[in-house]
């Protein structure tokens, strides 16, 4: 663990350096050679667990002058589960046990086997090839994750505890983002974020479309404008996405003890719960809830409802002690609408030294979730209707995948630019057809599930935490998804990745707090 924390160090060091402009790009190659390296000669458990640290820190290798946007973590997780691989099965031994595959996993080969046939119909096959490539190479780290999740519970912990690492520091990032509004223009930030850290962090073609096509870095209300945090991200959609998925985490992290000494006591009163001290980590909470608000990104916001919704059918099924932790937990939400008075002024305040006549502009945003007829939701809603249309078209193999613009008659190059349904479900539907969707929504419902047969039994007060939080912050991400396919964006998905394979791992594993 010492050599990778120095690894790590260095990595965030040599990161820093790079998207700051103070050493070249050509110095993300020399990166890029050490992490791999490390990952080939470790163990697959430390190798993961870099790996999970690191990727809101993989950069773009700058290969030639017009291809550099090819990332680190398509190599490592290559590696990484190649050497999982031929440490654990040789053909035969896979082939004996395909038959006893979970439902899981026949369910994500279904998904596979959809993709595959989806590239039939695709107006471009070419992209429609790259984008299933892209998909199995981003979810090989998932395969790897899941297997070591069911080792024991000491490398599962483990696996836990790193995923609150890249989330404070992307939360923290966030908020310095925040602060720098106040001692530059509109024009030197863009200077600084788009024409030079975005474009050392994932290379030209993206930061050409950052700076000179679109993003969603700002929050527009006539010529007033504020900050929409996005911190290492290439937009703040994708970035609260990470968060929530890391939340988990840190609340396991912070009241483990909490919870074992609720569990130890004879009378088992709620109150206790609020009662008692937490950990100080848990002040980490409040500041990546802060960063969910200052996204601007209104699913976020609204997908909090829909939590809380969630949250009492939760209640509703589980036993009596295991109710009042949940709902324990839960209460914690409130402290995310509470922060809403702490972003109001944020948002009002003169941001890129230029005063708002408007001290309702997050007041606006917030209103705007339900104003079907504001810009980008009648934007939204056309979009839905022309996807729907799509999909009762082609209702089996869809238009083929990554090939969504077709449905809107746009350029396939939009599709890098955010060209998208605007809805994960509708997306999936429209691109791959109607079975490929009930195999995804039947996958999100068995993760959903595993985790709630979990929290029920399990007996570690630290799992109890992480898998009680995961009900709350994992469907807060489903639902925000009926908004936006931002969970597509690479460090998103490598996230849910590693989420979904810890949260799909058989009830119960062998005991031990040491490495395999």
């Amino acid at each position: 663990m010492k050599k990778l924390n120095i690894i790590f160090i260095f990595e965030l060091i040599l990161f820093f350096l790079i998207v700051s402009g103070l050493i070249p790009r050509s110095f993300a190659n020399v990166l890029a050679l050490v992490l791999i390296i490390y990952a080939l000669f470790a163990s697959v458990e430390n190798s993961t667990i870099l790996f999970l640290r690191s990727i809101p820190f993989f950069l773009a290798l700058p290969l030639t002058s017009s291809f550099d946007n090819f990332n680190t973590w398509r190599v490592m997780s290559i590696a990484i589960f190649l050497k999982w691989w031929f440490q654990k099965y040789s053909i035969r031994t896979f082939l004996s046990i395909t038959p006893r595959l979970s439902a899981e996993t026949k369910i994500l080969a279904g998904l596979l086997i959809m993709a595959l046939l989806s590239i039939l119909p695709a107006g471009d096959k070419i992209m429609a090839v790259k984008r299933v490539i892209y998909f199995l190479n981003l979810s090989l780290i998932g395969i790897v994750a899941y297997d070591l999740a069911n080792r024991n519970t000491g490398i599962l912990r483990n696996l836990i505890k790193n995923t609150a690492v890249p989330t404070i520091i992307v939360a923290i990032v966030g908020l310095g983002q925040v602060v720098s509004t106040y001692f530059m223009d509109i024009y030197q930030f863009m200077r600084i974020w788009g024409e030079n850290v975005q474009c050392n962090q994932f290379g030209n073609q993206w930061c050409d479309i950052a700076v000179n096509v679109g993003n969603t870095w700002f929050a527009y209300f006539g010529e007033q404008l504020s900050l929409r945090t996005f911190s290492l991200f290439p937009d703040s959609h994708s970035y609260p996405i990470f968060m929530l998925l890391g939340l988990p985490a840190i609340f396991a992290i912070s009241l483990k003890n909490k919870i074992a000494r609720y569990i130890a006591e004879p009378g088992r009163k709620i109150k206790n719960l609020f009662q008692t001290r937490s950990g100080l980590h848990i002040l980490w909470a409040p500041l990546v809830y802060l960063m969910l608000i200052l996204s601007g990104t209104r699913g976020i916001w609204a997908g909090s409802i829909g939590v809380i919704l969630f949250g009492l059918i939760v209640i509703y099924f589980l036993k009596d002690s295991r109710r009042k932790i949940f709902m324990y937990l839960a209460s914690y939400i409130s402290i995310f609408f509470l922060l809403f008075f702490v972003a109001f002024p944020i948002f009002a305040s003169p941001q890129f030294l230029v005063s708002k006549g408007d001290n309702l502009l997050l007041q606006k945003r917030v209103r705007s979730i339900i104003d079907f007829g504001e810009t980008s939701n009648a934007q939204r809603i056309e979009i839905w209707k022309k996807t729907t249309d799509s999909i009762i078209k082609h209702p089996i193999l869809g238009i083929g995948i990554g090939n969504y613009p077709i449905v809107l008659s746009q350029d396939l190059k939009l599709a890098k630019a955010g060209s998208s349904a605007h809805n994960l479900y509708l997306h999936v539907a429209a691109e791959m057809g109607i079975p490929a969707l009930i195999l995804a929504i039947w996958l999100m419902l068995k993760i959903l599930f595993n985790a709630f047969k979990k929290y029920a039994s399990s007996d570690d007060p630290f799992l109890i935490v992480f898998y009680g939080a995961s009900l709350l912050y994992f469907p807060w991400v489903l639902l925000y998804l009926l908004t936006d396919v931002a969970v597509f964006d690479e460090r998103a998905f490598l996230m849910l990745a590693i989420t979904a394979g810890i949260l799909i791992k058989k009830y119960h594993v062998p005991q031990s707090s040491g490495n395999n």
